[in-house]
């Protein structure tokens, strides 16, 4: 049973530094072509820094700030808690971050300005913003499907109030859950296929070769390379040598591949170079989001 525990913790933690990695790596090359990718660098695979952002190495963006300030403000609160996390994503915010997406910025002023905690449903937020911050919520629900789907709905609606935003969310969070314990990828191409079944939109292959940050882009570039690839490296270098919102999809596919290979599956020089203090907070809530989802599997409401 401790060894199950062991592996469970591993791939989990996996899944968190994994989004991370994915993060800090595909900054650097944020609204880049392919083309332009491979004249600049070749094929992209230091953690240098720099981009637009003008990042030092191994810095991370709003994807894993955000994913931060949520997994902190659940495990503050116990649990889920729509308020809870509209705060700490306002304290966010007022930290002046070096980058906010248009559609999370808009949700958070809306919060800060009457206090709802939804937005009217909106054609204009089908991006990735509420995908990319969901993996606290995962890890703190692992064993009670019915509130990740819930919390995960309440948290996309936020800021991302769109049908296909939800989905994807769902999709992608029930995928990190199936590798951590222990489903493999055999069980993450069977959520696929529903994704696909249920929102055509979402078909990946062929690979349409779209990596915006518009979240059926963002969901066909994550599933192709993952699927096609063996190993960590190979999946999180391959996604941001697409360009493009190379940070989100990036730090995607590093939670699904992070979940898959493990933590111990991420190399060493990309984890060596990924801040030091993040590396740390991502370590901490990692194991309180586990107890949090053991605790309601031991005592059920």
């Amino acid at each position: 049973m401790e060894v199950a525990r062991d592996a469970l913790y591993e791939r989990a933690l996996g899944a968190y530094l994994g989004f991370a990695v994915g993060d800090a790596l595909g900054a650097t090359v944020e609204f880049m072509m392919p083309s332009e990718i491979q004249h600049a660098y070749g094929m992209h695979r230091d953690m240098i820094g720099g981009g637009w952002l003008k990042l030092k190495p191994g810095q991370i963006t709003d994807d894993t700030q955000m994913s931060l300030a949520l997994g902190q403000s659940i495990i503050d609160s116990g649990g889920w808690s729509a308020t809870a996390a509209a705060d700490a994503f306002v304290a966010w915010l007022k930290t002046r971050p070096v980058d906010v997406g248009n559609t999370c910025r808009r949700g958070i002023q809306r919060y800060m300005n009457d206090g709802s905690l939804a937005g009217e449903a909106n054609e204009a937020d089908g991006g990735n913003g509420a995908c990319m911050r969901n993996l606290p919520l995962a890890l703190a629900t692992l064993h009670d499907d019915a509130e990740f789907a819930r919390a995960t709905r309440e948290q996309c609606h936020l800021t991302h109030h769109h049908p296909l935003s939800d989905a994807a969310t769902l999709a992608l969070g029930r995928m990190a859950q199936i590798l951590i314990h222990g489903g493999g990828i055999k069980g993450c191409r069977a959520e696929a296929k529903r994704l696909v079944a249920a929102f055509p939109a979402f078909r990946f292959e062929p690979y349409p070769k779209r990596a915006s940050g518009y979240i059926v882009d963002t969901t066909q570039t994550v599933l192709h390379y993952f699927f096609i690839t063996d190993s960590f490296e190979s999946c999180v270098t391959e996604v941001v040598n697409r360009g493009e919102d190379a940070d989100t999809n990036g730090a995607l596919a590093g939670m699904l591949a992070g979940a898959a290979y493990g933590a111990s599956g991420i190399p060493g020089y990309w984890l060596k170079r990924l801040d030091k203090d993040v590396r740390q907070r991502i370590e901490t809530q990692t194991g309180s989001l586990l107890g949090l989802a053991q605790h309601v599997k031991k005592d059920p409401r």
